[in-house]
């Protein structure tokens, strides 16, 4: 989850959008109300895709979302079935009375996991995923016993 958030106000003008796209190294914008709350999402598509001269004639909305504690896999299906490229996560409450957005996952985030190998100290037995599994698969040792494995260059 990327939590060095960029976001936009509905009345930005579609040239900041793309320039802060740009300059940021991001396909896709949240915009957010006064309040904080996501109301729309403006993504390189949008710009390309749709006429209009601000992000909220644009974006695309309503947005679907997760929270913080969502399962990363729930999260996977979405992007998948829904064929969206990222989806803004919810925490707290803002100042509105709707959540506030503390980050967004990305295709590339949850990609980035298959990456992330856990080795069962006991056994050998690697596990992939966000946090070590609750029990070792073959010798059933507890999630104390993982640690994290490094990547190997290359890979």
């Amino acid at each position: 989850m990327t939590t060095r958030l960029v976001t936009i106000a509905p009345d930005t003008p579609v040239p900041v959008i793309a320039a802060l796209l740009r300059d940021n190294r991001i396909s896709g914008v949240p915009v957010v109300d006064a309040g904080g709350a996501v109301v729309g999402l403006v993504s390189e598509y949008d710009l390309l895709a749709r006429e209009g001269e601000t992000a909220g004639e644009v974006m695309t909305g309503p947005v679907i979302t997760v929270t913080e504690d969502t399962d990363v896999e729930d999260v996977r299906h979405l992007l998948v079935e829904r064929r969206i490229q990222r989806v803004p996560v919810l925490g707290a409450e803002a100042r509105g009375g709707g959540q506030r957005l503390t980050g967004i996952v990305s295709r590339g985030d949850v990609v980035a996991l298959l990456t992330t190998e856990w080795v069962c100290q006991v056994c050998g037995e690697a596990a992939r995923g966000q946090q070590p599994p609750s029990r070792c698969p073959r010798c059933h040792a507890g999630p104390d016993r993982f640690i994290l494995q490094d990547a190997c260059p290359g890979d």
